[in-house]
Formats: structure tokens, sequence, C-alpha cells
């Protein structure tokens, strides 16, 4: 079933409106939210969206629950390929709770949050911009950890990231309903205005494992990957020094050492290497350049510190 969230007027007689698609069966005792398409530049998970939809239509038997998927937060961005809301030049994911009686955009997330408030989860699901790429993750912050973690546990991911507190903004659409107590998982993966299939489908392996803990999902299931999950693990950026373009030797989930090659920046005018770039530190690289023109200060790789008693593929750091 298809729902409007809210619609709100624009000029030359055009309508913004936020929709959901209700899909349920059974009990009603317990509901999921998959909330896609803040940014218009974060195309990954309408791939999910789609899956999560497909499986659930074909399968409604095995469903014991509802399942809300909001696959468009952000419509006028998606439509005009921009991150932020188009003429605004607004990130969308700084402006929640919002205000029933603010401006459009306020009185629109108003109306998100009071929609998704209630549900017993929320999986926010976000890609990086398009100059990035991440490894398939959760984020979320210190204070909220304790809640999170079980549940983060389950989605299938490879890393989890447990920022302090001062890193996680207030006005994000996660923040508002985890304080209001709708507990909320962040999810980041791949590249922007690109759908990378392993990673929605890694994802959707992990959504489909949650609600069956959750009692929601009678059938079967994948067995989740143990994540890295970094609570106090320091994080080494790595930036470039020179303009140019950048070409990678390694692939991000590599784990590497301190001081061997990440890539080089290319000079193709004079047909040198202006750059050797090398790791900062011992670590996994969950964050990696994939646009390749870069400048002095461009972000080039994040790694996540790793000691020798962390054990590869799972286990607390």
């Amino acid at each position: 079933m298809i729902k409007t969230v809210t619609e709100t007027m624009l000029a030359v007689n055009e309508k913004l409106r936020i929709q959901k698609s209700t899909i349920k069966n059974g009990s009603e005792k317990k509901r999921i939210c998959i909330v896609t398409g803040t940014h218009g530049d974060e195309l990954e998970r309408q791939y999910l969206a789609w899956l999560i939809g497909d499986e659930l239509r074909r399968n409604i038997s095995l469903l014991d629950g509802t399942v809300d998927i909001y696959p468009a937060l952000n419509p006028l961005g998606i439509d005009s390929i921009t991150r932020g809301i188009p003429q605004f030049d607004l990130d969308m994911n700084r402006v929640f709770p919002g205000s029933r009686n603010g401006t459009m955009i306020e009185t629109v997330c108003s109306a998100i949050i009071d929609d998704i408030s209630g549900a017993d989860i929320c999986i926010d699901v976000h890609s990086s911009n398009i100059f990035l790429r991440e490894l398939p993750q959760i984020r979320m912050s210190v204070p909220t950890s304790e809640t999170l973690l079980p549940y983060a546990k389950m989605l299938n991911v490879d890393f989890i990231w447990v920022h302090e507190s001062a890193t996680v903004l207030e006005s994000t659409l996660a923040h508002s309903l985890n304080s209001t107590g709708t507990k909320t998982l962040v999810v980041e993966m791949g590249v922007g205005m690109r759908i990378t299939r392993e990673y929605g489908r890694q994802i959707f392996d992990g959504i489909f494992n949650l609600m069956k803990n959750m009692g929601m999902w009678k059938g079967d299931t994948v067995e989740p990957r143990r994540p890295i999950i970094s609570q106090n693990s320091a994080v080494g950026f790595v930036n470039s020094d020179a303009d140019g373009v950048f070409l990678p030797e390694v692939s991000f989930g590599d784990y590497v050492k301190k001081d061997d090659v990440l890539g080089n920046v290319l000079d193709p005018l004079r047909g040198e290497i202006r750059e050797v770039v090398r790791a900062v530190c011992d670590g996994l690289v969950f964050t990696l350049r994939e646009y390749p023109i870069v400048y002095g200060g461009s972000l080039l790789a994040r790694i996540l510190t790793i000691d020798d008693k962390t054990v590869k593929g799972g286990g607390e750091i």
C-alpha cells in the first residue's frame, strides 16, 4: 500500500510529496522502517529499497508485522541529481526534527519524524558522496551505543564505528529519532550516484536477519558477518599533498601496514608521479577515494587503526 506521509505546494502548481510503501501481514505489534533518499546523490539505497519490497511482496506469508519503506525523503534532490534540496542549497539531514509551524522544509521534516516515531526500529540508509567509496558500516554515537549495538551486529556490515557524541550532529534524522525513543541505526555504504549491487544485497541480508531476530520474518536468512567494532580506536586520515590524478593500489577493506603504498598521484601533463601516497598507520582501509581528480588536501582514505590483538573479521577494538 502506497501512503502519502506529507505534501506541500510548490511553484507552477506542483507538489512536494513524500510517500512510503507499507507492507504488513499478521500481527501489527512489530514495525520496522527503512528510510532512504535523504540526499539526492545517494542512490545505493534505491536498489536496497526495491530488493526489500520485492522480497516481501513475493513472500508476504512469511512476514509477521509491518515494514514501512521510505524510498525518497528528498525527491526533489533525486530528480535534480543534487545532494541537498535544490534552489535552497539545503542539506535536509541538517533540519530535523523540523517544526510543524516552521518553513516548508521544517514542516516536511516534522511530518517525517511524526510518521516514523513509535517504530520498533528504523534503519536510515546512506551512501557516500561522489568522491569517496565506503565499506558497508554502521555509525552511532557513544550515548546510543549500549542500546543500538546488539541490533547493529545483526545487520551484516563489515564495520561498526562508534563516534564520540560531539561528532554526531543533533539536526540529523537519526539523532532526532534516537532522542525521542525510536531506535535508529545509520548505515553507510558505497559511493554517490552509483549502485553497488553486492552492497545492496549485503544489507538486504542483514535487514532480514534483524527482522527474523525481532520475530517479524519466518523465512530463511543468512548468517551475518562479525563486524569490527570500533569504540576507542583512532582513525588515520590520508590526504593528498599534490594536485593530479589519484590511482589507488589497494582496495577498501584491505588491511595495510604503516608506509604501505596506497596509490599514486599522477601528473598527466608532465608524465610524472607527483606523490606516492602511503598509509599513515596500520589498519583497515574503510574509506577510499573514488573520484580520481584531487587537489592538495583532498581526502584519499580513512584507515581504522587495529592492534595485534584484533581478529580480522570480527571483534571489538
